[in-house]
């Protein structure tokens, strides 16, 4: 009989006392591949219709990618300042003027960051410490966790439920203790499409200065809201402000995922912490592109303007083409994404259905239950509308034959 190299009678992989040296001990032992990046192989494994992960099928605009590009040839292509190029920095501060009447200072109080990914790892290092714990609001995005246990806290979990996915402020004053340290939001809300109101934002507000916690507040869906509804970014609410990091996205504003552009948003003091760690994280930010959005917060002002009628036009397209289906359709007030119940249609679990649905009908979305630690029953799954027509009439023709 044979054995494999490094196996023994039983098969069981055997280590020399050489490879368990080499061996790391884990940080994240409990993380694997993320539920975007498993949906999106399983779309390209089965050739199905992707409408899991979060990315526009358009391109991006343009003017920016001319701007980019004469950047690009001008020679700006070496290292800018690590908080960032000053005029980009004064124009997203003429930008939150414009969109929330306040005045902030962009050498003082904005950061240009690698995505907003780099932002809220950046921002978590800052105020979680070994003991902390960090209310986070379920389904949640699944970056928020792990960047937590790196920095030796722990994340208190409260759940949202389906159809409205409301949050209880008297539960969340309940899981306050002397370890909790900050509170993260997420509004407008990946995945459920919710938006946190005006009450929301007081009740917020209180909770956070009575107990003097810091909040994180991810708003990088921010220009994209439906119906009328207003976003209630934390830059409307100063005290509230005091004690937070506002987190933005160019990538979801300006249909470029892929460039990893972010910026962060907070108080002076707050700021300078924040620089000292980001420039040990990626110390500065692609030079051409920020060039290209200076150019474009600059010259073309309507996009932002008209990101929610455009977003809203594909979620009702979208609605319409599924209305004969099997599906019942959440309500989404903004971002580019609409959860989908699936009851009437299986007794799978969520994530068994994603992949039925990829590999048996050739359309591919996201399951919600990784979006929470455990005890997800809700037979929803979430689709991105952010594709052409043609796009989703494809994939709307196959969900609507269940």
């Amino acid at each position: 009989m044979e054995f494999g190299r490094g196996q023994n009678l039983f098969g069981c992989i055997v280590r020399t006392e050489k490879e368990k040296r080499l061996m790391l001990n884990s940080k994240l032992a409990n993380v694997g591949t993320s539920i975007f990046t498993e949906m999106t192989l399983l779309a390209k494994k089965n050739n199905a219709i992707n409408l899991s992960q979060g990315f526009p099928e358009f391109e991006t605009p343009d003017y920016l990618k001319q701007a980019v590009t004469e950047a690009i040839n001008s020679g700006k292509n070496q290292y800018p300042p690590s908080a960032g190029i000053p005029e980009l920095l004064d124009e997203i501060a003429k930008l939150i003027k414009r969109q929330y009447d306040f005045k902030l200072t962009g050498s003082e109080n904005i950061t240009i960051t690698s995505g907003a990914t780099e932002a809220l790892f950046v921002a978590l290092q800052l105020v979680v410490s070994k003991g902390d714990e960090v209310i986070i609001f379920d389904p949640a995005y699944d970056a928020y966790e792990p960047v937590v246990e790196l920095a030796g806290g722990k994340c208190v979990h409260i759940g949202l439920d389906a159809p409205n996915y409301k949050v209880d402020w008297s539960l969340v004053e309940k899981n306050i203790n002397k370890k909790t340290k900050v509170i993260v939001i997420n509004s407008p809300h990946n995945p459920t499409g919710t938006l946190l109101n005006r009450d929301d934002m007081l009740a917020l507000e209180k909770i956070v200065l009575k107990h003097e916690l810091y909040l994180i507040s991810d708003e990088v869906y921010e220009f994209i809201t439906f119906d009328g509804e207003q976003h209630e970014s934390v830059l409307r609410y100063p005290k509230l402000f005091e004690r937070s990091f506002v987190v933005s996205s160019f990538g979801k504003t300006f249909h470029c995922t892929g460039w990893k552009m972010g910026y962060c948003t907070a108080p002076t003091e707050f700021t300078k912490e924040f620089r000292k760690l980001h420039q040990f994280v990626t110390f500065t930010t692609s030079t051409p592109n920020q060039y290209g959005l200076i150019e474009m917060l600059k010259h073309q002002p309507q996009h932002i303007g008209e990101l929610s009628t455009f977003y809203q036009e594909k979620r009702d397209y979208l609605v319409n083409a599924l209305k004969d289906s099997k599906f019942k359709i959440l309500p989404a007030k903004g971002t580019y994404f609409l959860l989908a119940d699936y009851s009437e249609i299986s007794d799978l679990n969520d994530k068994d259905f994603c992949y039925w649905l990829a590999e048996e009908i050739g359309v591919a979305a996201v399951p919600l239950s990784p979006f929470y630690p455990e005890g997800y029953v809700d037979k929803v799954i979430r689709l991105c509308f952010a594709k052409y027509e043609e796009t989703l009439d494809k994939a709307a023709e196959k969900l609507c034959g269940l």
